[in-house]
């Protein structure tokens, strides 16, 4: 559904004008390489933008931005947004480099730096989220509480993400590794229900599912506090950002209006979250705070993830580092 609302067309126009008038004003921005600098905007350049469409763990700008259609209002008649619902990184970062999809609205930066070691054309447009409360580890009401009581137990969730990482920096807190688990890779929902049938012992859970099952009476082993740093960030190749300068451009506005829109209407946002996820709308009112969705790349989010690429390599999910930094487009 699309809604064009004056709240939109005016937070469309100051996104605009702040894009293309002065640098990000976060504290703390980073400073992309010049080199990887994007033109000033011009009428867009394609007919097609394909994004991807992705609710969870509990993806607010994403489900915001397609109730008020600012993609479609951003690019104007002359341009169809199209949605696909790919969830893993790996599928995510597999249909950019096929050029099936032109931005990953939401793709954690575990998989983005994998991509990128492995030869992918990738870059970073800006932050989505950061959250590593809502991202856990969750047992049944009498499973393991510590790193040591998961030697040996059976652990499903999605490899190459945020949660397993999540797994891997728990096992070494109490000095265990991959060896010491089995590790099944399944995605959330699946995990989820097979914790829920009994057929695995932990399950790598984040957003609604984890909120679903503590509220049945599982129970958290951990977060990702103090662990990971849960960077979630939005993607695109270098080729078409150099191809398109003016869709990136126009494609940032949007986010940035659909971030003020946010700000401005707090309780329509939620309750478009509730009806989307199916959650309570007091979960979540609850779970909301977890998040910070504020788009600019800051030193702080350059940190987290080259703390990241140093634990990938530690556990040899890559086999050469990249340079974070250059990741990052420049769009002032």
């Amino acid at each position: 559904m699309t809604r064009r609302t004056p709240a939109l067309v005016a937070v469309l126009a100051l996104a605009a004008a702040a894009l293309t008038g002065c640098t990000a004003d976060a504290e703390g921005a980073a400073t992309p390489d010049p080199s990887t600098t994007v033109a000033a905007p011009a009428e867009p350049s394609v007919d097609e933008v394909a994004v991807t469409y992705v609710t969870s763990p509990l993806n607010v700008p994403s489900i915001v931005e397609r109730q008020i259609g600012a993609f479609s209002d951003a690019f104007g008649d002359g341009v169809e947004v199209t949605y696909s619902e790919l969830t893993t990184g790996p599928e995510q970062t597999a249909a950019l480099a096929s050029g099936d999809i032109q931005f990953l609205f939401a793709v954690g930066a575990t998989s983005v730096i994998m991509a990128a070691a492995n030869g992918a054309d990738i870059a970073i447009v800006d932050t989505y989220s950061r959250s590593p409360e809502a991202f856990m580890l969750v047992s049944g009401p009498d499973g393991p509480t510590t790193p040591a009581e998961l030697a040996g137990r059976t652990i499903a969730g999605p490899k190459g993400t945020i949660l397993h990482e999540l797994l891997l920096a728990y096992l070494a807190s109490g000095g265990l590794t991959a060896d010491d688990v089995n590790l099944v890779d399944m995605k959330i929902p699946d995990a989820q229900a097979a914790l829920a049938g009994g057929s695995v012992d932990v399950a790598l859970l984040a957003g609604p599912a984890a909120a679903t099952m503590l509220a049945d009476g599982y129970r958290t082993v951990t977060d990702g506090t103090g662990l990971v740093g849960a960077t979630i960030v939005v993607a695109t190749s270098r080729t078409f950002a150099d191809e398109h300068p003016d869709v990136v451009r126009t494609f940032v506005e949007a986010h940035r209006a659909v971030l003020a829109y946010m700000d401005e209407n707090p309780d329509e946002v939620l309750e478009m979250t509730a009806a989307e996820t199916g959650l309570p709308l007091e979960a979540v009112r609850e779970m909301y705070p977890m998040y910070d969705f504020d788009w600019a790349v800051t030193d702080a989010d350059l940190a987290a993830m080259e703390a990241t690429q140093d634990f990938m390599l530690a556990n040899q999910m890559i086999a050469e580092p990249v340079d974070v930094p250059s990741l990052v487009l420049d769009l002032d």
